[in-house]
């Protein structure tokens, strides 16, 4: 695929669809991992030593973290991390989310992390996630398009067009069904058949486990706890006059964790280097998780790793001085209609490669020396790339760059792809940059 847009493109596009959640996204790279001969490990288990060539991955949550060893290692081997988060701005449904208004079953929801919520509005979504059984078995599951958050007519509003506010609490619940049809209908029931439908939706009939740990679906009443959440139905697509956008759900920052994932299946690692994806998860509301980047999870990881290779203190402090994490998240493409919230002479745009990420104030990590090596892999992959930069006047957002930097001293720098309408239920990318960014981390991992 790094070889071919059209093709990364179309995998991109399958990926998103099977990831309408961060606990779906960590299982659809552990599945394509186990698929191309990665072992996986269990983080209550031992793991046996890291090898040349050997690889293997790790699932914690709604993050995953998968390694690539290259030939020669020795116990200073340094890593090469690509370092990218699963989640995205939405709704998480609250316990006992069930309720009546009016003749109408809703949900109730509350809003996780910062997204536009006008663009959640009209739009025909589903409820996916994790449920947990009172046995303790863990299920993913997703459903079709059961909900919608039904915007005021303007006949009902007439400022709508002037100034829409949006109340957090009262005006973003979505409804489920109405009148006769409401009476019986709850989120836990819906679940439960999505599960079920899911387990026996084969040709012939026959059973099938399609749910991490779930065969044959589960009972409203079986459910013990949940982590649940809206996604937008609406399948991506290519659009443009010349096909060259990419319109999706959640291309913060699923576009950065499917280029680390390509790249790390298709690239051998640098002589003498570990290749990583660390994919973390709760970017959006600032790492500060058990699975979020400010967490103890890659730490563990690279700890297990090199004490398998017998390095001692001093050996992995040496290791750490000579690796790298590169910080991929999305950024921003000069908007044509807002040009003024934008820098006047750094002008970033779609279809003019992946960006290095700038900040004076250190909201990313990138400095001088990171821009060396991002200049490298990408004059090595012979992917165009540009530098982004914010108004002085438009407070800067943060990435799992600094975050990563701080709590490992690995040298970091920060780069991603830009976009427009960035935390929309819906943003857009051009094509070219979602491949260059992979092509760009391929060759980081080769040793550019």
């Amino acid at each position: 695929m790094l070889r071919d847009l059209d093709a990364y493109i179309r995998g991109f596009a399958d990926f998103v669809t099977a990831s309408p959640t961060s606990y779906h996204a960590a299982n659809a790279v552990a599945a394509q991992l186990a698929t191309a001969g990665f072992t996986p490990h269990a983080e209550d288990a031992a793991w046996d030593a890291l090898s040349a060539g050997s690889s293997g991955f790790v699932v914690r949550d709604g993050a995953v973290i998968a390694w690539r060893a290259g030939s020669g290692l020795s116990a200073t081997s340094p890593v090469r991390v690509l370092g990218v988060h699963t989640d995205s701005p939405g709704f998480v449904l609250k316990p006992h989310p069930d309720f009546r208004a009016d003749g109408w079953a809703q949900a109730g929801v509350e809003v996780y992390g910062g997204p536009l919520l006008n663009s959640w509005l009209d739009r025909d979504l589903g409820i996916a996630g994790r449920i947990v059984t009172r046995n303790g078995i863990e299920c993913l599951v997703q459903t079709g398009a059961v909900a919608r958050i039904p915007q005021l007519a303007i006949h009902l509003d007439r400022e709508a067009n002037t100034g829409l506010a949006l109340n957090k609490q009262r005006h973003v619940q979505p409804v489920l069904a109405v009148g006769d049809s409401a009476e019986g209908v709850s989120v836990a029931g819906l679940l439960s058949e999505a599960s079920r439908a899911a387990s026996f939706a084969t040709a012939d009939g026959a059973s099938e486990t399609v749910l991490d740990g779930c065969s044959l679906g589960f009972a409203p009443d079986e459910i013990a706890g949940a982590d649940v959440r809206l996604f937008d139905t609406q399948p991506p697509q290519r659009i443009g006059a010349s096909g060259e956008f990419f319109a999706s759900p959640r291309l913060d920052n699923l576009s950065s964790t499917y280029a680390g994932l390509v790249a790390l299946l298709e690239t051998d690692p640098a002589p003498g280097t570990i290749s990583v994806l660390a994919a973390f998860d709760h970017e959006e509301l600032g790492s500060e998780t058990r699975s979020g980047a400010a967490g103890p999870f890659l730490a563990d990881v690279l700890g297990r790793l090199r004490a398998s290779l017998g390095a001692t203190r001093d050996e992995e402090a040496q290791a750490s001085a000579a690796s790298w994490c590169i910080s991929a998240d999305a950024g921003h493409s000069v908007h044509p209609n807002y040009p003024e919230k934008h820098d006047p002479n750094v002008r970033p745009l779609a279809g003019r490669g992946p960006m290095l990420k700038i900040n004076a104030n250190q909201r990313y990590a990138s400095d001088a020396h990171g821009a060396a090596l991002w200049g490298r892999a990408c004059a090595a992959a012979e992917v165009p790339t540009q530098e982004f930069v914010s108004n002085n006047t438009v407070p800067c957002g943060s990435t799992i760059g600094p975050i990563t930097a701080t709590r490992l001293g690995i040298r970091t720098v920060d780069v991603g792809v830009p976009l427009l309408s960035m935390h929309s239920a819906r943003e857009l990318a051009h094509v070219a940059d979602l491949h260059g960014l992979a092509r760009a981390t391929g060759a980081f991992f080769a040793g550019a």
